[in-house]
């Protein structure tokens, strides 16, 4: 059997695997006086995850910067694990349901032999017990939230708010990470080979600036169309720009099923810069037009990366449940593994009585 008793050790973690969260105790053991390893923290929500079992959803690898300029960023020894998503209690009720990054300092992976047999802690957790930390879980608590003395407003820190401490810059031509994506289990082949034909498609052609774009978009829409595939997803919207958007009130619930409308449809209440009532939408958001989906929950409050302050929306929107961006279209952060829940407006939806038999994304 392995021996995964050190954890600063490499675990070479693949979608798929399996792993066991490592006791409070050695998780705090790995942390600085902030409650973070490699300036990424060890969140208090985290904690109850802890002795768990757990699969690696993918290798976090990499990651998007929604803070600064939405580019690739290289995050070191990390990974997601499958629907462990934050609950955002400790973080003042945020509802992102952002998905959680694990240091593989944190988890200890298992084999096949080990799957039958109760969770254990390692043989070292006793020797850690007696050992100096420099942090507890009342640090790790006090450092998610701090109050400006010129401000009465919470600024809170997250695991998104440290991504740029937290990560280093990764061009989108750095071809190794193309390479980790595949041998990491992340992306299929194929889908990695369909998303380097559009991109070569929309630069090689589309964006040459000779005036032929809007015929090759055309033509892409034709050729899908005719294969029962996602039109070009980044179409501008219909509405001019300044334009008041439209909007409508379907006060949908979470359990509720509501099927996407197509991507005209959607283009029809989105100016030309595919926003509405301040909401952008994303070509992320495109391979799941036409689908059916259940309504996961509303979302009335979320912590702004930017700032760290908590922010209310001025109207609810919608996260369905399985709905994640793929990162399949934009090429500086192509195939990132953080699946962030895209927002939905409203008025992009149609409440259904119940499940479709057409449920599910477009491939």
């Amino acid at each position: 059997m392995e021996n995964n008793s050190n954890p600063s050790r490499n675990l070479n973690l693949k979608a798929g695997d399996w792993v066991e969260v490592r006791s409070r105790e050695q998780i705090l053991a790995t942390l600085d006086e902030n409650g973070c390893l490699e300036n990424l923290p060890f969140m208090p929500e985290m904690f109850e995850f802890c002795g768990q079992r757990l699969r690696v959803y993918k290798r976090a690898h990499k990651t998007c910067d929604t803070v600064n300029d939405y580019k690739g960023r290289r995050m070191k020894d990390a990974v997601h694990l499958e629907g462990v998503r934050c609950d955002g209690q400790s973080h003042g009720g945020c509802e992102a349901s952002c998905l959680i990054y694990w240091k593989t300092a944190w988890l200890r992976k298992l084999e096949q032999t080990d799957l039958g047999s109760k969770p254990r802690q390692d043989a070292a957790t006793e020797k850690r017990k007696g050992e100096v930390r420099h942090c507890t879980e009342a640090d790790a608590l006090a450092f998610v939230r701090k109050r400006p003395a010129s401000d009465s407003e919470p600024v809170y820190v997250c695991q998104a708010t440290q991504v740029p401490a937290a990560t280093e810059p990764l061009p989108w031509w750095e071809w190794r990470q193309y390479v980790e994506d595949y041998t990491s289990r992340n992306v299929k082949l194929g889908r990695m080979a369909k998303s380097f034909l559009y991109i070569a498609y929309l630069h090689g052609l589309i964006n040459l600036g000779i005036g032929i774009g809007p015929f090759l978009r055309w033509i892409y829409d034709r050729f899908q169309g005719l294969r029962g595939g996602i039109p070009f997803p980044r179409h501008a919207g219909k509405l001019a720009a300044g334009t008041r958007t439209p909007a409508t009130r379907l006060d949908l619930q979470p359990g509720e099923w509501v099927r996407v409308k197509s991507l005209e449809a959607i283009r029809s209440t989105c100016d030309a810069s595919n926003m509405n009532r301040g909401m952008k939408w994303d070509a992320e958001m495109a391979p799941y037009c036409g689908g059916t989906y259940q309504v996961l929950k509303r979302v009335t409050k979320i912590i702004n990366e930017k700032t760290g302050k908590m922010q209310e929306m001025k109207a609810p929107c919608i996260i369905l449940d399985s709905v994640v961006c793929q990162a399949r279209y934009s090429e500086c952060r192509l195939f990132c593994p953080r699946s962030i829940y895209p927002y939905w407006r409203e008025i992009w939806l149609e409440r259904i009585a119940s499940r479709a038999s057409d449920a599910g994304a477009a491939n």
